[in-house]
């Protein structure tokens, strides 16, 4: 594992975290892409309190930082991520089965699948899509998750967001929901996403529970299992980036352990020990092929964290995608 030059106070940060922080943490080990390089300070959060404290804290030292939840839909560079990298854990769920109007509140780092099934057990639906999604609430709200034809502007009722100056209730209409994309991703907003409160309606508990299954059955056939990010690029209007990636006849590429799938080709999985850079080569080479032949330009649906500038060097690519 490699170790990251310092450019955060660490001393600081042992005072201020005591034994709590972790240094040259892999962060492999926090992505369902199990490829990427360490954080160069790491601290896990297992509530609310938990994550506000410490964003508070790391804001008031002036030392960036990173939440990551699931660590679905990211891919982190192989030198890491520099600063500190917030792992979020907050999973409390409440849910109201009594109301007229039924929903779910819950912490950021509750997963979205857990979720729905709690939901479903309680005879509530309209969140059965996201079952089978992974991730965590707060990566949900953020990117604007979604599958089956539904997603989380037409789920989210208020989230829940820390700022530096404090906390904020911001109805759904405030996130400017794009497709997969809200004002919190597309401007890099300083704000921390702590809890949400999820539309749900009353409904029959066997009816929620097979459609469920259904959904889970439909993603088994057409989706890859394996280590990946989920998937690589958004759909283009009208189109598929699977499609497009097929007919450019890359299914089933292969850069040492990472491969576009045979099954899906808008996932990408690592087959074991395919590093970042492996993985990065392949979604250039997509990209670049796709718009070679067929004059599309597709657009990441993953982030890519940390320094990507010698795998876009490498493969001539045009822009930076270094966050």
């Amino acid at each position: 594992m490699s170790v990251l030059p310092s450019f955060t106070p660490i001393d600081a940060l042992r005072k201020a975290f005591g034994a709590s922080l972790q240094e040259n943490a892999s962060l492999a080990d926090y992505s369902t892409a199990h490829a990427g390089g360490p954080a160069e300070a790491l601290l896990v959060a297992n509530s609310s309190a938990d994550l506000e404290e410490m964003a508070n804290r790391l804001w008031k030292m002036e030392i960036p930082f990173k939440v990551l939840g699931f660590g679905s839909n990211v891919l982190i560079s192989d030198s890491g991520l520099r600063g500190v990298t917030l792992i979020n854990r907050a999973r409390s769920i409440v849910i109201d089965p009594k109301s007229e109007m039924p929903s779910v509140w819950a912490e950021s780092g509750a997963l979205i699948g857990t979720i729905a099934r709690q939901a479903g057990l309680n005879g509530l639906g309209s969140f059965e899509w996201a079952a089978t999604v992974p991730g965590t609430l707060g990566g949900a709200v953020y990117g604007n998750a979604g599958a089956f034809g539904g997603d989380m502007s037409s789920s989210l009722i208020l989230a829940e967001i820390l700022h530096p100056t404090g906390r904020e209730l911001w109805p759904v209409e405030r996130i400017q929901y794009q497709y997969r994309s809200s004002v919190l991703k597309r401007q890099s907003i300083p704000a921390v996403i702590l809890a949400a409160r999820i539309r749900l309606n009353h409904s029959d508990r066997q009816m929620v529970q097979e459609k469920m299954e259904s959904f889970s059955t439909r993603r088994r056939s057409t989706q890859p299992p394996g280590a990946s990010m989920g998937s690589m690029f958004k759909n283009p209007p009208g189109d598929f980036a699977g499609r497009l990636i097929e007919a450019s006849g890359l299914k089933g590429k292969r850069i040492g352990d990472a491969e576009i799938s045979p099954l899906h080709a808008n996932f990408f999985i690592n087959h074991g020990r395919a590093s970042a850079a492996d993985i990065g080569h392949l979604i250039f080479t997509a990209r670049e092929t796709v718009a070679e032949k067929f004059g599309v330009q597709l657009e990441l649906e993953v982030e890519l964290l940390g320094d990507w500038s010698t795998v876009l060097n490498s493969t001539g690519a045009s822009q930076n995608h270094e966050r």
